[in-house]
């Protein structure tokens, strides 16, 4: 039964319908790979028990001759960001160590609702500020991949580390990630996966802990385009409890998956060919570009002039929005309460944040604090949230010259963990790619291309229109069937 660990959302989806094998049978067998990879550190609780549940539940729809779902039988990994029932979330934060939230967030709701079942509670880096998944307080996560010649412990990306790292060592079928800046897409390239952002308001942002409020985005994250259109569906839709959500209804994504490009045009953005990028990098792009080409899709250069900005404005506003967010944690509550002999109420505050953030959660909060203070609130904030809307109307006015966008996800492969802790702005650049969509909100993806001469995966990325998540799937399909990657990382854990 080991081999079930290789199939995706739509084969254990189709095959526990069709009675291949059964839910628990598919449970059991991921519950025994997660306990066997702990060495990678992806998971902060796990939670067999409720992927048991689920499998029970939908083999016994399945005696009955119910609908089993669009997730039905699918175990999956469910970021720590994400409040679940009963079960500890903690935004891989000392501060909400041990919270057991009363409530289920939207999404994760909607996923069992449609059949799917928890394997345990994804690592991340903290609050989802970081970009390499070291600042989570219960330890690193490490890439089941490594480089060619060396067993040097390899970044998963962030903040979606457990996610990426758990989808990529087939531990998970597949798994929820939360995109602020980059952080469904990036740690998918690093890790040759699949990862969409959909659209800002696509998913409900209700029992997420909260990171950026105008940023954050839920996705999927899968070893395959349609196995993400597949619980992109179930896990989208419109939610009264969240303001910021759209009143749409959820498209067809996967019966509407085609690689047939003809008549498309994808655009190719010349501000995005940046000094230091990787040029294994660039050579990929450029053999993405041959592909779409023969998918029927014709190639036009595009200019987003506004690109150099979006980068500095991400990191005032971002800040900015986290500053206000984790207001709420100061040890009156909930959480962590740190209270020294004869401390008064600001004691307490002060002493709380400071044993229970870490050092890259207490810098961007004193940076939001500052950029948001009576002197400097118009020289950073206000002119940060003007370059973002220079840069959603570079988006706006490409759009009448083509269908999609294609650029690099990232400007590197994947690093060594460690190799970057002692320069956070080189670790910020890694979300230079990806962080222009995230302002504007729209929907983009990253879809494995190739492997680099150290054997590492690297990533393209498909920037849509807004809500044209389906043109984003159909472009990454087009590129994955021609890519054919079907390399995976050698079981070394």
């Amino acid at each position: 039964m080991s081999a079930l660990t290789d199939l995706g959302v739509k084969a254990i989806r189709d095959g526990v319908a069709g009675g291949e094998f059964t839910a628990r049978e598919v449970a059991e067998v991921f519950n025994a790979a997660v306990a066997e990879a702990a060495s990678l550190n992806a998971f902060i609780v796990t939670t067999p028990e409720h992927a048991l549940a689920a499998a029970d539940a939908t083999d016994a729809k399945r005696a009955k001759g119910e609908e089993l779902g669009k997730m039905g039988g699918v175990p999956i990994g469910m970021k720590d960001l994400f409040a679940t029932r009963g079960v500890q979330t903690t935004a891989a934060s000392h501060i909400l160590e041990g919270f057991k939230p009363e409530y289920e967030s939207t999404v994760s709701q909607k996923l069992w609702d449609a059949g799917a079942g928890m394997l345990g509670k994804l690592n991340l880096d903290q609050f989802a500020m970081g970009s390499s998944n070291e600042t989570s307080y219960f330890g690193n996560v490490t890439s089941p991949w490594q480089k060619a010649g060396s067993n040097a412990a390899m970044s998963p990306g962030g903040s979606s580390g457990g996610s990426s790292a758990s989808v990529a060592a087939r531990i998970a079928p597949a798994a929820t990630g939360t995109d602020t800046g980059g952080s469904i897409r990036q740690p998918a390239a690093f890790t040759g996966i699949c990862g969409i952002k959909p659209t800002y308001g696509r998913c409900s942002r209700w029992g997420v802990v909260a990171f950026a409020s105008s940023l954050d985005q839920a996705g999927p994250m899968a070893r395959s385009v349609e196995d993400c259109a597949i619980m992109l569906e179930a896990m989208a839709g419109f939610d009264p409890k969240d303001a910021t959500s759209l009143k749409m209804d959820v498209p067809a994504w996967e019966a509407g998956l085609s690689a047939d490009l003809k008549g498309k045009k994808i655009g190719i953005p010349r501000e995005y060919r940046m000094e230091g990028t990787d040029e294994e990098i660039l050579k990929s792009w450029e053999q993405g570009k041959e592909w779409l080409r023969d998918a029927g899709a014709e190639i036009v250069d595009i200019s987003l002039p506004h690109t150099k900005y979006a980068l500095p404005a991400y990191y005032i506003i971002a800040p900015a929005e986290a500053s206000s967010n984790l207001a709420r944690y100061d040890g009156v509550r909930y959480g962590l309460r740190d209270l020294p002999d004869g401390a008064g109420l600001q004691d307490m505050y002060a002493a709380t944040r400071a044993a229970g953030f870490g050092d890259e959660v207490k810098r961007r909060i004193l940076i939001g604090t500052y950029v948001l203070s009576a002197g400097f609130y118009d020289a950073y904030y206000t002119q940060a949230q003007k370059v973002r809307a220079l840069v959603a109307r570079d988006f706006a006015e490409a759009w009448s010259q083509c269908d999609a966008i294609l650029a690099p996800t990232t400007p590197t492969a994947s690093f060594p963990l460690g190799s970057l802790n002692e320069d956070p702005l080189t670790m910020y650049l890694n979300d230079v790619f990806a962080v222009p969509a995230s302002l504007a909100g729209l929907p983009a993806m990253s879809v494995p291309a190739m492997l680099n001469s150290d054997g590492l995966p690297l990533g393209l990325q498909i920037v849509g229109k807004p809500f044209d998540e389906q043109g984003v799937l159909n472009v990454g399909l087009a590129i994955e069937q021609r890519a054919a990657f079907a390399a995976k990382p050698e079981k070394w854990w």
